[in-house]
């Protein structure tokens, strides 16, 4: 890399850079937030870092606390006991610091905060997203430390329906962070398995933004080298945590993701979604595990594109046999379990998934316009490890 430290605004306030973190005091003031509720997960509240980070705050006066009642797949009782948190306290800014789940929850608690009618009013469905209360939004910065999930550049929050055992996609232009930090020390001491399963989160969001039918070359072409970042970084993390280059370009990589799949997502996410909530999947796992599956049953409709993205990653005999052999390989390098059955998820509520994930919002911009009885087919194929014909 030629520069340690960059600051970019594209597509919002981004600190890229090693040891940036410390900046956050700095970075809270800018915004006018004086009373941060830092947001996290139980396993990450316990580190030595996540008690520097609410130290350094103190240090600077801003009376900061730390709120950890996420779970993986966040769910609305999560959302609503940081709500009751951040407003018994008088907090006026979020910082969501995590990998996909805590930031999703930061950034609904954030939302949340504000508002007087039910989180699920303003599910990504039929512009629910003009119902709120705009100043009742607090600021928020987000600091991921993994290397997937992109949501700290997204405007969806992902929350979990426990009752109905969904995700629910909650949208609103200003669940955009603020101010975006993206610290590789922070995602040092991130097990390889983590580092692989949410890698491949990140080359799912790039690779099916990459594929999906819509006009948005600007997000098109993020995707492509997003895809390329991941191909040369992830399996160097993977192999060497501590590799700092890596690393950087991996959060790099998964940011892009998440402001190129603007263009769209499709039957990877849409399959993904139920089968997180139903199951309590980590989420990028079931991205990597379902990615040949689904590129395989959209191969009618993406064959050219994968030819001149294999062209781009300088596969051998470009075409689509190259990339999907290319995906292949690069799940068994990094230790990806080659199908569902392998992490415990059998084919006996398939009628079930197939019904949600047709009705997931990301399906609507998946190459090809799949019915339930195909999506159900699809995710018996990702059990077995098989590739059959859905059609």
């Amino acid at each position: 890399m030629t520069n340690d430290h960059v600051d970019w605004n594209y597509p919002t306030r981004m600190v890229v850079g090693a040891g940036r973190v410390n900046e956050l005091p700095e970075l809270c003031q800018s915004l006018g937030i004086r009373k941060p509720l830092i947001v996290t997960d139980p396993g990450l509240a316990s580190l030595a870092m996540v008690k520097a980070i609410n130290t350094a705050c103190d240090d600077a006066g801003m009376h900061s606390r730390i709120f950890a009642d996420v779970q993986g797949n966040p769910t609305l009782d999560n959302v609503e006991s940081g709500v009751a948190a951040f407003n018994a306290n008088d907090h006026d800014g979020v910082v969501a610091l995590g990998g996909g789940s805590a930031l999703d929850a930061g950034k609904a608690i954030a939302f949340a905060s504000g508002q007087h009618r039910p989180l699920w009013d303003f599910e990504d469905i039929d512009e629910g997203w003009t119902l709120a209360n705009t100043e009742g939004i607090a600021p928020i910065i987000a600091i991921p430390t993994t290397a997937g999930t992109g949501s700290e550049v997204g405007r969806v929050a992902v929350i979990t329906d426990a009752q109905e055992r969904r995700k629910r996609l909650i949208f609103h232009p200003q669940l955009l962070p603020s101010v975006v930090i993206l610290d590789p020390e922070l995602t040092l001491s991130l097990p390889s398995s983590l580092t692989a399963a949410t890698g491949m989160d990140a080359l799912s969001h790039n690779l099916e933004a990459y594929c999906a039918p819509t006009f948005h070359p600007m997000a098109e072409g993020i995707a492509l080298r997003g895809i390329r970042l991941a191909q040369q970084y992830l399996p160097r993390a993977v192999k060497d945590g501590s590799d700092l280059e890596a690393r950087t370009q991996l959060l790099v990589a998964s940011s892009m993701g998440a402001t190129a799949f603007q263009k769209g997502l499709g039957a990877m996410h849409a399959l993904a979604h139920p089968l997180g909530a139903y199951y309590n999947a980590h989420h990028g796992l079931l991205n990597a595990i379902l990615m040949p599956y689904v590129l395989h049953a959209n191969r009618s409709a993406i064959a050219p594109k994968m030819e001149e993205l294999a062209r781009y990653l300088n596969l051998q005999n470009p075409g689509f046999d190259a990339l999907f052999t290319w995906v292949l390989n690069l799940r068994q390098e990094i230790g990806i379990a080659p199908c569902l059955l392998d992490i415990g998820i059998d084919s006996g509520e398939a009628e079930l998934i197939g019904g949600r994930a047709v009705s997931d919002p990301t399906a609507a911009t998946n190459p090809i316009a799949f019915t339930a009885v195909q999506y159900a087919t699809l995710f018996r194929n990702a059990v077995a490890g098989t590739f059959h014909s859905i059609e």
